[in-house]
């Protein structure tokens, strides 16, 4: 079949190393598909089409119609409109409305539509991936449906092919009146199907605004025959959509939230119906479940002051005047539904919604601190029976032993949840299968659907027949045979579907002695931790609009291998030991993971694949022979050392004409990169400390970088911190946190670096005296890992204890005052590291409080330590760069740049040619 696609001129990928995580987006069940096509016009669709009809093998459109959320996984041939077909080909503003490809993510729509003041209405949480042929297949809903409605409200035409290979065009006339071009055949079926089912098609469907499980029946009624409407909400069953228009909205410029606080989830779903008599746009709601995962994981600042209470209802009103929409929101507040706080301030506003986007990976662990899966996760009920079925659904989990942290769409009736399902148990699968179903008739008793906007999928689909009637099952049936009659699309979805629990990935375990990691915040179980990824997709969106990081190699390549749930994919087969460390599949998946870190803090299920992947080089490489790379990179610090003593020999060597090249070759380093220059003077041999120090006194860790590269910034340090009233001191002997052994895998050597650096810092830690670092990684090191590599020392808590960067330190320094900076602009690029683990928000209030005027980048610079430096990664390191370092620096030419990390100023010297200083030169200016 493969050959078949090749010969056909197709782009076809058949690897066996990524052809798993394309099989599942959402984690829970793996169906390895045969070969993933990558159609770049439709004529590739029908060829795609025609070799699957000639074969047999089955069809899947990813991010054209496939239910992701619902795991409607890829099997046989995938179309993956990730690279092609996902453009944005027409926005008319006065008819309000957009023509796009199936692949169009949904944050690139709104980016092009909003110049001419318009958006698509539907805004799932998932908006920066999500893509608009997902969308159409799913019937997605998102937060603010009560304004919008759903996906299928917002549609006005679709393009698509049918299984036999015809092109059909529907849309509605200048009346408003639906029509179908071309699809003859087909459509004759489902009307001769709908003629024998009347009576169902008019009583089983339609019953409340988030029935989304089954077919659209009742728009395929003789009265209406809407296909459009009707094949949104299909999962990709009955034909491959290419093109879409869709409908466009104007938001109102006002937007005031209040958040309501109730005792618990169940007295938030009763008072929801009398929320949204008060016309709001978005009725959300949250169990306290949730926030405290949130809370575990990035502190209590992570989430604004709240009402008291154990749940709460975000609710938004909107409108054109702020004085009116902010005596509604009052009204609302002082009405005695809930505990009210009104929320006028945009950046607040934002922080809540932020929490409400990452829901989904939040709730990836559950409150037990185990894993949490998807497979009963959007269930909808009549709004007005939401408090009840809450209360009963609250029951069902306890009764199983489980536990969970709802949330969701509470003004629409539809809730939120995953659950931890022991699947890294015997019988595990078992206790899923029995609990969906139990699930599946609390909401058919409830008049519900068991999908309210992500799709039945293979986790729901067996379950029908507890919400529909055996007649209305039937009907699905003729559908599905009328468009598609040799059940080639997405087979084992909604009609004779599979078993919900076949293919279920069976979590894994890996036994905590053989791993150099500790885990903590996974007992010990690196099965646990890489199986934090349940499959959101954070990963592949970009970004940068919220200042985040991760992930800066999937952005730059597109392929699902190079994006933090592709590697977690892998290394879940790793752990439940269908594949080696070692395995090349592995290796490949992990080649172009920078380890920035941009997942640990960035990633709502709390995924560190910097410190996975640090694992897999060490169990690969332990006591074998390593790239020798590992030996020049991965060992920088000594080899510093030694070149401290004869830097200019150093330096020559590898800019001799002949020489130079052959020292990068055997180093390892790429020739395009341009080697920094080793001090003359490393920093440790000029500093002097004060004679008679009357200051309070504070350890200087001067780091590897800063001292044999950038002693200029050490020193600046100093003088900073005199200034501020402190005297520095450095540590006894030569320390280093061994940063780069560990991020080349070398974790035997990290362990012994790290504890001789602990040693000799713990002394003053006790005695209280604060530990400053210059190098954000190094000093992230020093308070983050060094948990994972000395795990029950007490020297190394209090150490990570007494770490500080600059910035936190003089913000807490009583008398200091920054200096006034006014008219100087900054563009500042955050070092990975410092965004991820230590946090950068006391840097920009410190910026803030001198006055400078600071455009603060997102994103990785690209170099990220030995990473830009070696080659093969060249390419990728100025890609990565070419996301919002560059464009910024070219738009900023006479800005400061202000790079705290040796590898990020290297990088803008190295592409750009412009100097960047550390925090310390700047406030030393």
């Amino acid at each position: 079949m493969v050959p078949a696609l090749e010969r056909a001129g197709l782009e076809v990928r058949s690897d066996a190393g990524t052809l798993g995580m394309y099989a599942s987006d959402a984690s829970l069940y793996r169906i390895p598909p045969l070969a993933v096509v990558r159609p770049r016009h439709v004529d590739e669709v029908a060829v795609a089409l025609a070799v699957a009809r000639e074969t047999g093998v089955p069809l899947t459109s990813r991010g054209a119609g496939t239910s992701v959320a619902g795991n409607a996984v890829g099997r046989g041939i995938v179309l993956d409109f990730s690279r092609h077909l996902n453009r944005v080909l027409e926005i008319d503003p006065e008819a309000r409305t957009a023509v796009v490809e199936p692949g169009t993510v949904h944050a690139v729509l709104q980016k092009a539509a909003m110049p001419h003041g318009v958006r698509f209405g539907p805004d799932p949480s998932t908006h920066p991936r999500c893509t608009i042929g997902g969308m159409i297949g799913n019937n997605a809903c998102g937060s603010r449906s009560l304004a919008y409605g759903r996906t299928s409200d917002n549609v006005a035409g679709l393009e698509f092919l049918t299984a036999a290979g015809e092109q059909v065009t529907t849309g509605y006339d200048a009346a408003g009146a639906a029509y179908v071009r071309g699809g003859d055949p087909e459509l004759a079926g489902v009307r001769e199907v709908l003629g024998a089912h009347l009576a169902t098609a008019r009583t089983e469907f339609d019953r409340f605004g988030r029935q989304v499980s089954g077919y659209a029946v009742q728009h395929l009624l003789p009265e209406r025959f809407d296909l459009t409407r009707a094949l949104v909400g299909s999962e990709g069953t009955l034909a491959v959509i290419t093109r879409a228009t869709v409908k466009l909205v104007v938001d109102a410029p006002v937007r005031v939230v209040v958040v309501l606080g109730f005792r618990d989830i169940v007295a938030a779903g009763e008072a929801a119906p009398a929320v949204v008599a008060h016309g709001p746009t978005s009725c959300e709601g949250l169990d306290s479940r949730l926030l405290d995962v949130l809370r575990a994981r990035r502190g209590a600042d992570a989430v604004p002051p709240l009402p008291p209470g154990g749940a709460w209802l975000f609710v938004e009103l909107a409108g054109d005047d702020l004085g009116e929409v902010t005596s509604r929101a009052e009204r609302l507040a002082a009405d005695g539904i809930g505990d009210g706080l009104v929320v006028t301030d945009p950046a607040t506003q934002a922080r809540l919604w932020r929490i409400r986007e990452d829901g989904a990976g939040l709730a990836g662990r559950a409150p037990s601190d185990k894993p949490a899966w998807p497979g009963w996760e959007d269930a909808a009920v009549p709004p007005q029976s939401l408090g009840a079925y809450l209360a009963r659904f609250d029951e069902l989990v306890a009764s199983y032993g489980l536990s969970s942290a709802p949330f969701g769409h509470f003004g629409d009736g539809c809730m939120h949840v995953r659950l931890d399902f022991p699947l890294d148990e015997p019988g595990g699968t078992k206790i899923m299968r029995e609990f969906l179903t139990d699930a599946a008739r609390l909401v058919g008793e409830f008049g519900g659907s068991l999908s309210g906007e992500h799709g039945d999928g293979r986790a729901r689909s067996e379950l029908l027949p507890h919400m529909y009637s055996p007649e209305a099952i039937a009907l699905f049936a003729g559908i599905k045979h009328a468009f598609d009659p040799g059940n080639l699309l997405n087979p084992g979805v909604l009609v004779d579907p599979d078993p919900v629990d076949a293919d279920v990935r069976p979590a894994g375990r890996f036994p905590l002695k053989q791993l150099a990691m500790a885990y903590p915040h996974d007992a010990g179980d690196l099965g646990q931790a890489v199986h934090r990824c349940t499959g959101v997709g954070k990963c592949r969106a970009d970004n940068s609009a919220a200042g985040g990081v991760m992930c800066p190699s999937y952005l730059a390549t597109r392929e699902e291998k190079d994006s933090t749930r592709g590697r977690a994919r892998v290394l879940q087969e790793v752990v439940r030991g269908e594949l080696a460390f070692s395995d090349p599949s592995v290796h490949d998946a992990m080649d172009l993971c920078l380890s920035c870190k941009g997942c640990a803090s960035d990633c709502p299920t709390g995924i560190d694949m910097a410190t996975y992947k640090s694992e897999v080089l060490h169990q690969t490489y332990r006591r074998r022979l390593r790239p020798r790379s590992h030996y020049t990179l991965g060992k920088l610090p000594f080899w510093a050392r030694l070149a401290g003593w004869t830097p200019r020999l150093a330096n020559l060597a590898v800019r001799l004409p002949v020489l130079g090249p052959i020292a990068l070759w055997v180093a390892g380093v790429d020739k395009r990169r341009s080697v920094p220059a080793f001090a003359r003077r490393p920093f440790r041999r000029t500093f002097t400390p004060a004679a008679e120090p009357a200051r309070k006194p504070v350890v200087l860790f001067a780091d590897s970088f800063s001292d044999a590269f950038s002693p200029e910034v050490a020193e600046a340090t100093v003088r900073v911190l005199r200034a501020a009233g402190y005297e520095p001191q450095l540590p006894s002997g030569s320390v280093c946190c061994g940063l780069t052994w560990i991020t080349t895998g070398q974790l035997d050597a990290a362990k012994k670096i790290l504890s001789r650096t602990v040693a000799a810092l713990a002394a003053d830690a006790r005695a209280g005296i604060p530990i400053v670092g210059i190098e954000p990684s190094c000093t992230a090191v020093l308070r983050s890992d060094v948990h994972e590599l000395l795990p029950g020392d007490d020297d190394a808590k209090v150490v990570a204890g007494s770490v500080h960067t600059l910035a936190e330190l003089l913000a807490k320094t009583p008398g200091w005052t920054p200096p006034d900076l006014s008219g100087v602009e900054v563009v500042a690029q955050p070092h990975c590291h410092h965004h991820a683990v230590l946090g950068w928000k006391a840097d920009a209030d410190l910026l803030a409080s001198t006055g400078a005027q600071v455009q603060r980048l997102a994103g990785c610079c690209g170099l990220a330590g030995n990473f830009g430096v070696e080659i093969g990664h060249y390419e990728v390191s100025v890609a990565v760069a070419e996301q919002n370092l560059l464009p910024a620096l070219d738009a900023a030419p006479g800005a400061v740049v202000l790079a705290d990390g040796f590898s990020c100023r290297t990088q803008v010297a190295d592409l750009r040619d412009r100097p960047a200083v550390h925090l310390a030169q700047l406030l030393d200016r």
